[in-house]
């Protein structure tokens, strides 16, 4: 059985790095750019004007509707992909999902924590056996939510104490990292065990809006507080010059370029 974090894919280099005492914004590709588009064409630009960043990608349910799978293949065959589809279902359709998934070549996979302990160990089953195994996400609590939604939904104390709780789940089911905002990364640092990575939207340079975020935080903020991976969205996709709005989070960071 393959130890969490060691993926042959082009993430793994990267997180080996981190455990060689290597700060975790050595690399450009800790930053992940959300490719929210509807029409795959301006996906497709958007990934060529930032291609001399070095920069990562995510695609979600909006770009994957309109593009399919052949679209987040040729993608995943040029650059690191997160696959944002948060599966949430049975047990086995999870499982066949995230196989086929996996199958496209992405770098990043997600499902809900909240699907539970079989699910989510039935997702992990699916891909430990790959040679190519993409790393295996669990979402907390989505990040444009607050406690009076949680409340609404049924989940009774506060936003911090739900993520924590399914942190902990998902580190014991053995994923390999979870999605969680800003608000959280430093908390599930330094009390889930064994350690998971953490990857964060609501990431919000200073002096942007939230937008329909709720729980957000500056990138250096983030990467103070031990973050992996930092997921920003439309601060670059709306910008006038996304390059330009890149490389700023990138400094940011501290990522030398």
């Amino acid at each position: 059985m393959k130890k969490r974090n060691e993926h042959p894919d082009r993430f793994s280099s990267n997180w080996s790095e981190r455990d060689q005492g290597c700060p975790v914004h050595c690399s450009p590709e800790r930053l992940i750019v959300a490719l929210d588009f509807s029409d795959p064409g301006q996906a497709r630009n958007l990934v060529e004007q930032l291609k001399p960043t070095g920069v990562s990608f995510k695609i979600g349910l909006e770009l994957y509707m309109a593009g399919g799978p052949d679209l987040v293949g040729d993608l995943a065959a040029r650059h690191n992909i997160f696959l944002d589809l948060k599966f949430h279902d049975i047990p086995n359709t999870v499982a066949a999902a995230v196989r086929s998934a996996a199958s496209l070549g992405v770098s990043m996979i997600n499902l809900h924590a909240a699907g539970g302990r079989k699910m989510i160990t039935a997702a992990r089953d699916a891909v430990e056996s790959l040679d190519r195994r993409p790393i295996l996400l669990a979402v907390t609590v989505l990040t444009s939510m607050g406690d009076q939604e949680m409340h609404e939904t049924g989940c009774p104390g506060s936003t911090a104490e739900r993520v924590l709780q399914l942190a902990g789940l998902v580190s014991e089911c053995g994923l390999d990292g979870v999605v969680c905002s800003p608000l959280e990364i430093a908390e599930i640092k330094a009390k889930v065990s064994p350690p998971l990575i953490t990857v964060t939207p609501g990431i919000r340079p200073a002096g942007d809006a939230q937008d329909d975020q709720f729980r957000v935080g500056a990138p250096a903020e983030a990467i103070r507080s031990g973050g992996d991976y930092l997921v920003v969205g439309r601060p670059v996709t709306r910008a006038a010059e996304p390059l330009s709005a890149a490389r700023r989070i990138l400094t940011e960071m501290g990522v030398d370029q």
